[in-house]
């Protein structure tokens, strides 16, 4: 079967780019191993926010005294909560599937392979069948990365280790929970079970949580998640696993913890073996296909978009992408740029950021400024926190230009894209001080941050 496009997997890069090219008129072809949706959809971003949320109104039952809620045998079902992500996901990829159906993509579940070259274009094997395209899209994604820790192999084939796949499909919580990795998913998870009762430890290589945010916002994060019973083991290496046990070095000493479940969220790795790239000679950046700004790979009709190719491995810059990876086969101008895509880690309280942080602008050697106040400034924030301990960064350079913003407090995700664009526009402060923010709302955090810029 001949195509205009071909796309390798079926997340959020690839649908959405089958969806925008078959709008285009393209003939497309995705084909996708597992499900339409990919992990985002099915194993990640959708599933993990659907069990937070359920936390989040768990949570503030709980202390609804101070708001004048009072309530009486509480209690939340895991395996309810369960049912209902698996509710919200079967909807959700029903709708995928829909949308691709609408401009006739032709969908193969099946394992796709590159196998070279004809007259007519590439060859793909999706399964049994062959296809062959004039263009083709690379969008396979990532996997959970898997540490040579001794017992890790084990633990995961006994189901005492668990990645972000297998956790979101436990009927019942864990009593103790020992997540190794204190990123964005180790962040969430712990957030999630601390919330339901579940006695959770993250065990961190690194002196701090959450990567490369804001240190001040990170370490603040971190004392909130104390508070909620989460235990923190930071500078400290994971040396091996047994069953009901993880065993860490910290400041030289050895030491041990007892667990029900492991979850292992180190990071993720670009799914690039086993799908045929050598066949065409497609050139790898580490284990990610390399691209340029319009996610053209070095071999001409190839484009790599999402996970695969390890710039930003985020659902929204998998998305955005797609659109960059289509609009430069329809010979639409486009390019990708990456320094204003927001990034929010949703506990609770949610943490996004935008842009530079202080630390990166330091590190950079930019001059700047910065404008730090309590989220308490907003006053729906302060309506609805009544312990509320939020804040909200702004950094610009010395003309006013933003440059990046961090928050920690819930709703920042719903606001964070407003200052995303105020960047990608190039805007400076005195210009968003023209902006007429809804009153009250917690985006107003943003408004009173630019008159602090003077």
């Amino acid at each position: 079967m001949s195509y205009d496009l071909i796309v390798l997997g079926g997340g959020p890069a690839g649908y959405l780019a089958a969806e925008r090219a078959g709008h285009a008129g393209l003939k497309t072809a995705v084909v996708e191993e597992r499900s339409l949706g990919g992990v985002c959809l099915n194993e990640g971003c959708i599933p993990t926010k659907t069990l937070l949320y359920s936390a989040k109104l768990y949570d503030g039952a709980r202390h609804g005294e101070k708001y004048g809620v009072k309530a009486e045998g509480l209690s939340i079902d895991h395996a309810a909560v369960v049912r209902r992500k698996n509710k919200v996901v079967r909807l959700l990829t029903a709708g995928v599937k829909s949308q691709l159906k609408a401009v006739s993509a032709d969908v193969f579940s099946a394992r796709g392979s590159i196998l070279g070259r004809d007259t007519e274009g590439f060859l793909v094997a999706a399964g049994e069948e062959r296809l062959s395209g004039r263009r083709l899209l690379i969008a396979t994604g990532s996997s959970a990365a898997i540490v040579p820790i001794p017992g890790v192999r084990e633990g995961l084939e006994s189901g005492f280790v668990l990645t972000n796949r297998e956790i979101l499909d436990l009927q019942t919580a864990p009593e103790r929970l020992c997540v190794i990795g204190g990123g964005v998913i180790g962040l969430e998870l712990a957030s999630y079970f601390s919330s339901i009762g579940t006695q959770v430890s993250v065990i961190e290589m690194l002196d701090h949580i959450a990567g490369e945010t804001d240190g001040e916002l990170a370490a603040l994060l971190q004392a909130e998640l104390v508070k909620k019973g989460v235990r923190f083991e930071l500078s400290a290496r994971v040396t091996g696993l047994e069953p009901g046990t993880v065993t860490y070095e910290k400041d030289g000493e050895k030491q041990s913890l007892s667990c029900d479940r492991v979850l292992l969220s180190i990071g993720r790795r670009p799914n690039t073996e086993g799908i045929g790239l050598e066949a065409l000679g497609v050139a790898l950046s580490g284990r990610a296909v390399a691209t340029d700004e319009r996610m053209r790979t070095n071999v001409p009709g190839v484009w790599a978009a999402g996970d695969v190719n390890g710039k930003v491995m985020l659902a929204h810059t998998a998305y955005r992408e797609a659109e960059v990876a289509v609009n430069d086969m329809l010979g639409i101008e486009d390019s990708m740029r990456y320094d204003a895509i927001p990034s929010v880690i949703y506990t609770n309280p949610e943490l996004s950021s935008v842009g530079l942080t202080e630390q990166e602008a330091q590190k950079q050697g930019i001059d700047y400024k910065l404008v730090k106040l309590p989220m308490n400034y907003a006053g729906r924030y302060r309506a609805e926190n009544e312990d509320g301990r939020g804040i909200m960064k702004l950094v610009t350079d010395p003309a006013g230009r933003i440059l990046g913003g961090q928050a920690l407090a819930n709703y920042s995700s719903e606001f964070i894209v407003a200052l995303g664009s105020f960047i990608g526009m190039g805007m400076t402060a005195a210009q968003v001080q023209k902006v007429i923010f809804p009153h009250p709302t917690v985006s107003e955090i943003i408004r009173e941050a630019v008159f602090q810029c003077e």
